[in-house]
């Protein structure tokens, strides 16, 4: 568990420090911001490989029984979210313009359904944190203007997104046993 925190940990604390303010004034202070974006990024991918190890090798304690027959709300959430995190990609589309920020709504959606289906601690600390972050996040991007319109011809873009998103959704439905250990195409 305390890989797992240290993880989230060194996530995170790079992504709330430009909300902080921290990060511009790093940058204006150093010359070399590309330096300090590697720095951290490297710091997030640290995090991250402390998240998957922590994650994977953390005690499993039931805080809660999430109802079974009720699994299928988490499948539903993941469909938005895959479209959506799609449409991040595709530029100048009608749903990445309405979204603002579809990666933050999208990480969002992903926690919600894991956190709906999963009631170890371990679980609940990891998309927990995620959905808190990415709220806290959308709350402090909410008033910055997005400049993108989406192109006059946004339908075909759309429909993109749809497909891709889509198809992503259903490679992650069928290979989640594979990947993550959890089968979801099977039960």
């Amino acid at each position: 568990m305390l890989a797992l925190s240290s993880g989230l940990l060194f996530f995170f604390l790079p992504h709330l420090l430009r909300d902080l303010q921290s990060r511009n004034q790093l940058k204006q202070q150093r010359p070399h911001f590309k330096t300090n974006n590697g720095l951290f990024s490297a710091i997030s991918i640290f995090g991250i490989i402390l998240i998957i190890w922590g994650k994977s090798t953390a005690t499993f304690y039931t805080v809660w029984v999430p109802p079974f027959d009720q699994r299928y709300v988490a499948s539903l959430l993941m469909i938005p979210a895959c479209i959506i995190a799609v449409s991040l990609l595709i530029s100048r589309s009608y749903i990445r313009w309405k979204m603002k920020n579809p990666l933050l709504v999208s990480s969002m959606l992903w926690a919600a359904a894991h956190l709906w289906t999963n009631g170890d601690l371990s679980s609940i600390l990891l998309f927990g944190s995620f959905f808190v972050w990415s709220l806290i996040k959308l709350l402090t991007l909410r008033l910055e203007k997005v400049n993108l319109a989406p192109d006059t011809f946004y339908l075909r873009r759309d429909l993109t997104v749809v497909v891709f998103g889509l198809t992503i959704y259903l490679t992650l439905f069928v290979c989640h046993g594979y990947l993550f250990g959890v089968g979801l195409a099977t039960q």
